[in-house]
């Protein structure tokens, strides 16, 4: 598709993903589910409008279930800042299920209560509650021990909030005893070490509100979200124990949605995708679907009674066809992969490539301090701004031509990454004429490098360049004289977007072998020869780039330094959730770090490193710098819409953003 006509994808497989489940006695409108995950779009401690349209894509682009934002039960939950309250939701949940019930999608408000391992700088900034004397390994806080009178009120709170919800219009409600919840807390013996009938079964107050939710909402759902592996090797709920609680669960509950993780480890419960090589090191299973064999075993224990479903980084439409198929699970939990593209099944059904979960944790990871409200790497914008479903599944026109005026609007766009692909792809959604120049011999700028080290992120390369084709965008690769054609088209005045990338940036210190990251992968995916002996990873920003190029390095058998003026490697990985998991999957690949220093300079085989407090250097051994600083803005086009790199460094999610964002400028001056 680099010249010429381009070719047009084979459309995919139409895959039916509907009216599988029965739960409860009826069939929601898919076998997937949408599960819940902070958003910060709350107004106060209550559900916004900004929800409502949130839930109610998901519900149009053929969601069978929807599990509302997790509400806390009792007020001495305040987890977030923007984190529901039970109490302060009826309106909110009314107005989602009436927004989602034409679409056949099941609402479910999502209850629970964080205990110790919530936040107490909230609210009247009591103290956390918890089963024992335990203190949150993160937060190093000791809550306070739960008595009779806190347990009942926590009971009563969730037989209240299941009340409230129900009358709100939803079809039932999912009880919360995952990784991060105070019921999980009881059930292990890790955090409960209780001497009363609490501490001699575990498993007694997880019954308690299950049964005081059952009597509340009489025939209405009730699901629960359990914790069936703590994945921890001295103790904690394993399958063992989560089986006895499934068995016993399931003569209440209706649904049963099967997780890993626990007080200390949270991150195996949505982790970021991993390639072979950094897998073979990983504390976790991270591969699509990993939770599949304890999701049988959980399935085979509730015995029909229950309704169950498998959660576990499942993107792909077949793949969570093949789990209903062979009898895994009744219902498959998309959650990410519907943040990345709400009208998935709908895509599905119709055979046609949704936009890909890249499993990147980006955008959608948002419980912070900071309040970033719920985005996505693929599908970046205000949460709620509705995509119409013909659009994501293929009911637009791949003839522009048929959907415009006799004079459809002519666009230039000049490089072809992630900025000029998202752009040239809203273009000719929007009805322009778009032809794409690129200097490279294949599309993808950085990313197309990025991806050999992190093969899931060519699925967003991927995924642009078919809709490019799909749309009848003209792209042109190997071309030498981009700049001297968008000049001459912006003459003519033909818009032109700018999204040529960065700039190879200077080494900065004296170094007789560097190169950058960008440049040790060449654009279509080949590795340039590298000197032998160690190599240093030079990472001054703490970002996933460093650490991927040095699991990549390491993999290939080399031996690796990282060096980075963070007290950590990859400390932006902390918002991933993948901090943790990034430096064991380090040090087990045997990769040197250097922390809280700074490089100095390379030559004669050895790289110079200082201590960024004491200012101490060391030598350690090294052929060659690779350099995962960002490239510098490019040059400016005069008269162009410019995007990307080329304005300042950019993470894939603020690339596709300001594509798109260029585009519809380019779309709105025409009109």
């Amino acid at each position: 598709m680099h010249d010429g006509e381009p070719a047009r994808p084979a459309p995919a497989a139409r895959l039916p993903l509907a009216r599988r489940a029965r739960v409860a006695g009826r069939r929601p409108a898919s076998a997937v589910l949408f599960g819940p995950h902070v958003t910060n779009l709350g107004a106060g401690r209550a559900l916004s409008s900004a929800h409502t349209a949130y839930y109610a894509e998901r519900a149009a682009g053929g969601a069978g279930i929807v599990v509302t934002e997790t509400a806390s039960v009792h007020p001495s939950d305040w987890p977030y800042e923007r984190a529901p309250l039970a109490a302060e939701c009826a309106d909110g949940w009314a107005r989602i299920a009436e927004a989602c019930r034409p679409h056949g999608t099941f609402v479910l408000a999502g209850l629970g209560h964080r205990g110790m391992q919530g936040k107490s700088a909230f609210g009247d900034r009591g103290a956390l509650w918890g089963p024992s004397a335990v203190a949150d390994p993160a937060t190093r806080e000791m809550p306070a021990v739960m008595e009779r009178g806190e347990i009942a009120a926590v009971v009563a709170g969730f037989a209240d909030a299941a009340r409230r919800a129900a009358g709100a219009g939803c079809d039932g409600v999912e009880i919360d005893a995952g990784p991060t919840s105070l019921l999980r807390q009881f059930l292990s013996n890790l955090t409960n070490r209780r001497a009363d009938a609490y501490g001699e079964d575990r498993a007694a107050l997880l019954l308690e509100v299950l049964v005081a939710v059952r009597e509340s909402v009489g025939d209405a759902v009730v699901a629960l979200r359990l914790t069936c592996d703590e994945a921890v090797s001295w103790g904690g709920i394993g399958p063992d124990e989560a089986t006895a609680a499934v068995r016993r669960a399931a003569d209440v509950a209706d649904l049963i949605t099967v997780v890993r993780g626990g007080l200390y480890t949270v991150d195996a419960y949505r982790p970021v995708a991993l390639p072979p090589w950094a897998q073979a090191h990983a504390q976790f299973d991270t591969a699509p679907g990993f939770n599949a064999e304890l999701c049988r075993a959980m399935r085979a224990a509730a015995d029909g009674r229950a309704a169950v479903a498998l959660q576990g980084s499942v993107t792909e439409p077949v793949a969570a066809e093949g789990f209903l198929e062979d009898g895994t699970a009744d219902l498959v939990e998309m959650t990410r992969a519907l943040i990345a593209d709400p009208h998935l099944v709908a895509c599905a059904q119709a055979g046609v490539a949704p936009r890909p979960c890249l499993l990147c944790n980006q955008g959608c990871m948002v419980d912070d301090p900071r309040n970033p409200l719920v985005d996505c790497a693929v599908r970046p914008g205000p949460p709620g701004e509705s995509i119409p479903v013909a659009e994501e599944c293929g009911e637009a026109v791949a003839d522009c031509a048929e959907a415009t005026a006799a004079d459809p609007l002519g666009v230039l766009v000049l490089g072809a990454g992630v900025a000029g692909l998202a752009a040239a792809r809203v273009l000719a959604v929007g009805g322009a004429r778009v032809t794409v120049l690129e200097r490279a011999a294949a599309p993808g700028g950085v990313l197309q490098a990025a991806a050999v080290a992190r093969p899931a992120l060519a699925g967003l390369r991927g995924w642009l360049e078919g809709e490019c084709a799909r749309l009848g965008v003209r792209l042109e690769c190997g071309v030498d004289d981009g700049e001297r054609r968008a000049a001459e088209a912006l003459r003519c005045g033909t818009p032109v977007i700018q999204a040529t990338g960065g700039l190879p940036r200077p080494a900065g210190v004296p170094c007789e072998a560097w190169a950058e990251a960008a440049a040790v992968l060449d654009t279509v995916g080949g590795v340039l020869p590298l000197p032998d002996g160690p190599v240093l990873v030079n990472d001054p920003i703490g970002g996933p780039v460093g650490v991927a190029f040095a699991e990549w390095l390491a993999a290939a058998g080399r031996t690796v330094h990282l060096v980075t003026p963070d007290p950590v490697a990859g400390a932006e990985l902390a918002r991933a959730g993948d901090l943790v998991g990034a430096n064991v999957r380090l040090a087990r690949a045997g990769v040197t770090r250097h922390v809280l220093s700074v490089l100095r300079g390379q030559r004669d085989g050895a790289a110079v490193l200082e201590h960024g407090h004491t200012g101490e250097r060391r030598e350690v051994p090294c052929v060659l710098v690779v350099d995962c600083a960002p490239r510098l803005p490019g040059i400016s086009l005069a008269g162009a819409v410019r995007a990307g790199d080329c304005v300042a460094p950019r993470t894939a999610l603020e690339a596709m953003r300001e594509g798109e964002e260029a585009a519809r400028t380019t779309l709105a001056r025409r009109r």
